[in-house]
Protein backbone atom coordinates (compact mmCIF):
# COMPACT_ATOMS: atom_id res chain seq x y z
CA UNK A 1 0.00 0.00 0.00
CA UNK A 2 1.44 3.53 -0.95
CA UNK A 3 2.41 5.54 1.87
CA UNK A 4 1.65 9.70 2.28
CA UNK A 5 2.28 12.65 4.20
CA UNK A 6 1.47 15.75 4.82
CA UNK A 7 4.28 18.16 4.47
CA UNK A 8 3.37 21.81 5.95
CA UNK A 9 5.42 25.03 5.51
CA UNK A 10 4.37 26.97 7.95
CA UNK A 11 5.57 30.85 7.03
CA UNK A 12 5.07 34.19 9.04
CA UNK A 13 1.96 35.11 6.85
CA UNK A 14 0.90 32.23 5.30
CA UNK A 15 0.77 28.22 5.85
CA UNK A 16 1.05 26.32 3.08
CA UNK A 17 -0.19 22.67 3.53
CA UNK A 18 0.19 19.50 1.32
CA UNK A 19 -0.15 15.70 0.73
CA UNK A 20 2.49 14.00 -0.87
CA UNK A 21 2.95 10.34 -1.66
CA UNK A 22 6.39 8.41 -0.99
CA UNK A 23 7.26 8.36 -5.01
CA UNK A 24 6.72 12.74 -4.50
CA UNK A 25 3.43 13.16 -5.98
CA UNK A 26 1.65 16.15 -5.01
CA UNK A 27 -1.99 14.62 -4.26
CA UNK A 28 -3.07 17.70 -2.83
CA UNK A 29 -2.24 21.54 -1.60
CA UNK A 30 -3.93 24.36 -0.12
CA UNK A 31 -2.55 27.96 1.86
CA UNK A 32 -4.12 29.94 4.58
CA UNK A 33 -2.95 32.68 6.26
CA UNK A 34 -1.06 31.71 9.56
CA UNK A 35 -2.16 34.32 11.61
CA UNK A 36 0.67 33.91 13.95
CA UNK A 37 -0.41 37.22 16.05
CA UNK A 38 -2.73 34.84 17.39
CA UNK A 39 -0.41 32.65 19.37
CA UNK A 40 1.30 29.78 18.82
CA UNK A 41 -1.74 27.40 20.02
CA UNK A 42 -3.64 28.86 16.89
CA UNK A 43 -1.27 28.22 14.44
CA UNK A 44 -1.17 24.24 16.08
CA UNK A 45 -4.75 24.28 15.23
CA UNK A 46 -4.57 24.99 12.20
CA UNK A 47 -1.85 22.63 10.71
CA UNK A 48 -4.73 20.32 12.87
CA UNK A 49 -7.76 21.56 10.67
CA UNK A 50 -5.48 21.83 7.21
CA UNK A 51 -4.72 18.11 8.20
CA UNK A 52 -8.88 17.23 8.56
CA UNK A 53 -9.51 19.05 5.21
CA UNK A 54 -6.65 17.39 3.21
CA UNK A 55 -7.98 13.67 4.27
CA UNK A 56 -11.72 15.22 3.16
CA UNK A 57 -10.58 16.86 -0.08
CA UNK A 58 -8.06 14.17 -1.08
CA UNK A 59 -9.86 10.90 -0.87
CA UNK A 60 -6.74 9.18 0.80
CA UNK A 61 -7.45 7.11 3.91
CA UNK A 62 -5.74 8.02 7.44
CA UNK A 63 -4.60 4.49 8.01
CA UNK A 64 -2.29 5.09 4.33
CA UNK A 65 -0.57 8.24 6.20
CA UNK A 66 2.24 7.75 7.56
CA UNK A 67 2.93 11.30 9.22
CA UNK A 68 4.04 14.83 8.97
CA UNK A 69 6.48 17.04 8.13
CA UNK A 70 6.72 20.47 9.40
CA UNK A 71 9.42 23.15 7.86
CA UNK A 72 9.46 25.94 9.73
CA UNK A 73 11.55 29.27 10.14
CA UNK A 74 14.41 29.57 13.01
CA UNK A 75 16.38 27.14 14.83
CA UNK A 76 14.74 24.15 15.41
CA UNK A 77 16.00 20.72 17.16
CA UNK A 78 14.51 18.02 15.15
CA UNK A 79 15.88 14.96 17.61
CA UNK A 80 13.36 16.56 19.97
CA UNK A 81 10.65 17.99 17.53
CA UNK A 82 11.17 21.34 19.10
CA UNK A 83 11.18 24.87 17.55
CA UNK A 84 13.87 26.99 19.72
CA UNK A 85 13.08 30.08 18.29
CA UNK A 86 11.50 31.29 15.61
CA UNK A 87 11.09 35.42 15.65
CA UNK A 88 8.49 35.60 12.71
CA UNK A 89 6.17 32.93 14.48
CA UNK A 90 6.85 33.90 18.34
CA UNK A 91 7.86 30.40 18.65
CA UNK A 92 10.42 29.94 21.79
CA UNK A 93 10.98 26.51 22.87
CA UNK A 94 7.89 25.29 21.86
CA UNK A 95 7.47 21.16 21.39
CA UNK A 96 5.81 21.42 18.15
CA UNK A 97 6.40 17.62 17.26
CA UNK A 98 4.50 16.44 20.51
CA UNK A 99 1.58 19.07 20.30
CA UNK A 100 0.72 18.51 16.45
CA UNK A 101 1.36 14.49 17.44
CA UNK A 102 -1.57 15.14 19.84
CA UNK A 103 -4.08 16.45 18.12
CA UNK A 104 -3.38 14.86 15.02
CA UNK A 105 -2.18 11.39 16.26
CA UNK A 106 0.24 11.17 13.82
CA UNK A 107 4.26 10.91 14.50
CA UNK A 108 5.76 14.32 13.78
CA UNK A 109 8.78 15.44 11.77
CA UNK A 110 10.29 18.52 12.16
CA UNK A 111 12.85 20.44 10.06
CA UNK A 112 13.82 24.11 9.35
CA UNK A 113 12.03 25.59 6.55
CA UNK A 114 14.80 26.36 4.04
CA UNK A 115 16.17 22.78 4.22
CA UNK A 116 13.17 20.73 3.87
CA UNK A 117 12.58 23.84 0.69
CA UNK A 118 16.19 22.78 -0.56
CA UNK A 119 15.59 19.10 0.10
CA UNK A 120 12.32 19.21 -2.25
CA UNK A 121 14.60 20.91 -4.61
CA UNK A 122 17.46 17.91 -4.38
CA UNK A 123 14.97 15.34 -4.80
CA UNK A 124 12.31 16.05 -7.32
CA UNK A 125 12.94 19.57 -8.67
CA UNK A 126 16.57 21.89 -10.17
CA UNK A 127 18.94 19.18 -7.86
CA UNK A 128 17.40 16.12 -9.06
CA UNK A 129 20.32 13.77 -9.95
CA UNK A 130 22.90 15.41 -8.37
CA UNK A 131 24.70 14.61 -5.69
CA UNK A 132 26.01 17.74 -3.89
CA UNK A 133 23.08 20.77 -4.29
CA UNK A 134 23.52 24.12 -2.43
CA UNK A 135 20.61 25.74 -2.24
CA UNK A 136 19.17 29.66 -1.58
CA UNK A 137 16.11 30.99 -0.91
CA UNK A 138 15.41 34.67 -1.33
CA UNK A 139 12.47 36.37 -0.22
CA UNK A 140 12.06 38.71 2.91
CA UNK A 141 15.72 37.92 3.19
CA UNK A 142 17.88 34.80 1.91
CA UNK A 143 19.36 31.34 3.62
CA UNK A 144 21.08 28.72 1.98
CA UNK A 145 20.56 24.59 3.00
CA UNK A 146 22.83 22.04 1.46
CA UNK A 147 22.34 18.01 1.11
CA UNK A 148 25.05 15.92 -0.04
CA UNK A 149 24.18 12.48 -1.40
CA UNK A 150 20.63 12.63 0.06
CA UNK A 151 21.64 14.29 3.29
CA UNK A 152 20.85 17.52 5.38
CA UNK A 153 23.89 19.44 6.75
CA UNK A 154 23.23 21.14 10.04
CA UNK A 155 26.31 22.35 11.52
CA UNK A 156 25.82 23.11 14.77
CA UNK A 157 22.06 23.46 14.57
CA UNK A 158 21.78 26.70 12.75
CA UNK A 159 23.84 26.67 9.99
CA UNK A 160 22.83 28.52 6.56
CA UNK A 161 22.45 32.19 7.65
CA UNK A 162 23.99 33.52 5.30
CA UNK A 163 21.61 36.31 4.79
CA UNK A 164 23.92 38.13 7.61
CA UNK A 165 27.15 37.75 6.03
CA UNK A 166 28.28 41.40 5.95
CA UNK A 167 30.11 43.50 3.99
CA UNK A 168 31.46 46.96 4.90
CA UNK A 169 31.04 48.91 1.77
CA UNK A 170 27.03 48.04 2.84
CA UNK A 171 25.51 50.93 4.92
CA UNK A 172 22.23 49.46 4.91
CA UNK A 173 20.72 48.67 8.66
CA UNK A 174 19.28 45.00 9.15
CA UNK A 175 16.28 43.68 11.22
CA UNK A 176 19.16 41.44 13.38
CA UNK A 177 20.48 45.03 14.34
CA UNK A 178 23.71 44.81 12.07
CA UNK A 179 25.18 47.01 9.36
CA UNK A 180 25.35 45.80 5.99
CA UNK A 181 23.93 42.73 6.19
CA UNK A 182 24.20 40.52 2.35
CA UNK A 183 19.93 40.19 2.54
CA UNK A 184 19.25 43.89 3.00
CA UNK A 185 20.38 44.26 -0.70
CA UNK A 186 20.11 40.22 -1.58
CA UNK A 187 16.17 39.99 -1.53
CA UNK A 188 12.58 41.28 -2.54
CA UNK A 189 12.72 43.44 -0.08
CA UNK A 190 16.28 44.90 -0.70
CA UNK A 191 15.22 44.75 -4.32
CA UNK A 192 12.40 47.12 -3.68
CA UNK A 193 14.35 49.42 -0.90
CA UNK A 194 16.43 50.24 -3.88
CA UNK A 195 14.22 50.88 -6.22
CA UNK A 196 12.69 53.75 -3.27
CA UNK A 197 16.45 55.08 -2.81
CA UNK A 198 16.63 55.67 -6.61
CA UNK A 199 13.19 57.56 -7.31
CA UNK A 200 13.61 59.06 -4.24
CA UNK A 201 17.46 60.24 -5.22
CA UNK A 202 15.91 61.95 -7.90
CA UNK A 203 17.13 59.35 -10.70
CA UNK A 204 15.19 59.50 -14.25
CA UNK A 205 13.49 56.01 -13.89
CA UNK A 206 10.04 54.25 -15.23
CA UNK A 207 9.99 53.03 -11.61
CA UNK A 208 8.75 56.80 -10.43
CA UNK A 209 5.66 56.70 -12.79
CA UNK A 210 4.19 53.51 -11.53
CA UNK A 211 2.82 54.69 -8.20
CA UNK A 212 1.54 57.62 -6.40
CA UNK A 213 4.59 57.33 -3.94
CA UNK A 214 7.80 55.52 -3.75
CA UNK A 215 6.96 53.59 -0.55
CA UNK A 216 4.84 51.31 -2.89
CA UNK A 217 7.33 50.15 -5.28
CA UNK A 218 8.25 46.53 -5.12
CA UNK A 219 11.06 43.69 -6.35
CA UNK A 220 8.38 42.78 -8.85
CA UNK A 221 8.20 46.53 -10.34
CA UNK A 222 12.37 46.43 -10.44
CA UNK A 223 12.00 43.27 -12.67
CA UNK A 224 9.01 44.94 -14.85
CA UNK A 225 11.09 47.99 -15.37
CA UNK A 226 14.38 46.07 -16.48
CA UNK A 227 12.07 44.00 -18.94
CA UNK A 228 11.46 47.51 -20.35
CA UNK A 229 14.85 48.86 -20.36
CA UNK A 230 14.91 51.54 -17.23
CA UNK A 231 18.42 51.85 -16.57
CA UNK A 232 17.93 52.19 -12.86
CA UNK A 233 16.34 49.13 -12.46
CA UNK A 234 18.78 47.07 -14.77
CA UNK A 235 21.72 49.35 -12.81
CA UNK A 236 19.66 47.73 -9.58
CA UNK A 237 19.22 44.32 -11.06
CA UNK A 238 23.21 44.05 -11.57
CA UNK A 239 24.77 45.23 -8.24
CA UNK A 240 22.37 43.16 -6.33
CA UNK A 241 23.28 39.92 -8.64
CA UNK A 242 27.06 40.78 -8.17
CA UNK A 243 26.47 40.81 -4.74
CA UNK A 244 24.88 37.28 -4.67
CA UNK A 245 27.53 36.09 -6.52
CA UNK A 246 29.97 37.25 -4.25
CA UNK A 247 28.29 34.79 -1.53
CA UNK A 248 27.98 32.47 -4.02
CA UNK A 249 31.79 32.68 -4.57
CA UNK A 250 32.44 32.16 -0.94
CA UNK A 251 30.06 29.28 -0.42
CA UNK A 252 31.22 27.26 -3.30
CA UNK A 253 34.78 27.36 -2.42
CA UNK A 254 34.20 26.18 1.13
CA UNK A 255 30.62 23.80 0.09
CA UNK A 256 32.20 22.58 -4.03
CA UNK A 257 28.48 22.21 -4.98
CA UNK A 258 27.44 20.37 -8.16
CA UNK A 259 24.75 22.23 -8.60
CA UNK A 260 23.34 25.67 -7.08
CA UNK A 261 19.73 26.19 -6.88
CA UNK A 262 18.13 29.54 -6.59
CA UNK A 263 14.12 29.74 -5.19
CA UNK A 264 12.04 32.09 -3.33
CA UNK A 265 9.88 34.98 -4.02
CA UNK A 266 13.16 37.21 -4.87
CA UNK A 267 14.67 34.76 -7.26
CA UNK A 268 11.45 34.84 -10.03
CA UNK A 269 13.58 37.49 -11.14
CA UNK A 270 15.17 34.61 -12.92
CA UNK A 271 18.12 35.43 -15.38
CA UNK A 272 17.87 39.02 -14.51
CA UNK A 273 19.30 38.71 -11.18
CA UNK A 274 21.21 35.54 -11.90
CA UNK A 275 22.88 36.65 -15.05
CA UNK A 276 25.32 38.50 -13.15
CA UNK A 277 25.29 36.62 -9.93
CA UNK A 278 26.74 33.70 -12.22
CA UNK A 279 28.92 35.86 -14.01
CA UNK A 280 30.62 37.63 -10.49
CA UNK A 281 30.62 34.15 -8.93
CA UNK A 282 32.65 32.56 -12.05
CA UNK A 283 35.02 35.66 -11.71
CA UNK A 284 35.61 35.04 -7.99
CA UNK A 285 36.40 31.22 -7.80
CA UNK A 286 39.06 29.59 -9.22
CA UNK A 287 38.23 27.24 -12.21
CA UNK A 288 39.09 24.31 -10.79
CA UNK A 289 35.69 24.62 -9.12
CA UNK A 290 33.81 25.86 -12.62
CA UNK A 291 33.75 22.51 -14.44
CA UNK A 292 30.03 20.71 -14.42
CA UNK A 293 28.86 23.59 -12.06
CA UNK A 294 25.19 24.92 -12.59
CA UNK A 295 23.08 27.95 -11.27
CA UNK A 296 19.38 27.54 -12.28
CA UNK A 297 16.40 28.85 -10.98
CA UNK A 298 14.59 26.46 -8.62
CA UNK A 299 12.28 23.95 -10.74
CA UNK A 300 8.97 23.66 -8.14
CA UNK A 301 9.32 26.54 -6.59
CA UNK A 302 5.94 27.29 -4.01
CA UNK A 303 5.74 23.52 -3.61
CA UNK A 304 9.22 22.52 -2.80
CA UNK A 305 8.38 23.00 0.82
CA UNK A 306 5.86 21.24 1.09
CA UNK A 307 7.36 18.11 -0.72
CA UNK A 308 10.79 18.02 1.16
CA UNK A 309 8.71 18.40 4.39
CA UNK A 310 6.53 15.78 3.67
CA UNK A 311 9.54 13.43 1.67
CA UNK A 312 11.79 13.58 4.48
CA UNK A 313 9.44 12.93 7.08
CA UNK A 314 8.29 9.76 5.25
CA UNK A 315 12.47 8.85 5.24
CA UNK A 316 12.82 9.78 9.10
CA UNK A 317 9.78 7.47 8.89
CA UNK A 318 10.87 4.92 7.04
CA UNK A 319 8.31 5.06 4.96
CA UNK A 320 10.39 5.65 1.44
CA UNK A 321 10.40 3.57 -1.26
CA UNK A 322 11.83 5.70 -3.88
CA UNK A 323 15.91 5.57 -4.00
CA UNK A 324 17.61 9.00 -2.73
CA UNK A 325 14.56 9.22 -0.17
Amino acid sequence: MTAYAFGFDIGGTNTQSGLVSEEGALLWMNSVRTEAHMGNEHVMELVRQQVELGIRQSGVSREQIAGIGVGMPGAIDPKRGICVQSINLAFRDYPIGDKLQALTSMPVVVENDVRMYVYGEAVCGAGQGYGNVLGLTIGTGVAAAWTQNGEIYRGGGIAGEIGHLRFEELSYRCTCGGTGCLETIVSATGLAHQARQAVRGGERSLMAELHASPELLTAKDVSDAYDQQDPAAIAIMNRTGRYLGKALSYLVQILDPDVIVIGGGGAKAGERLLSPARETMLRLTQPIYHEGLAVVQAARNDESGILGSALWALRQLGKSRKQGY
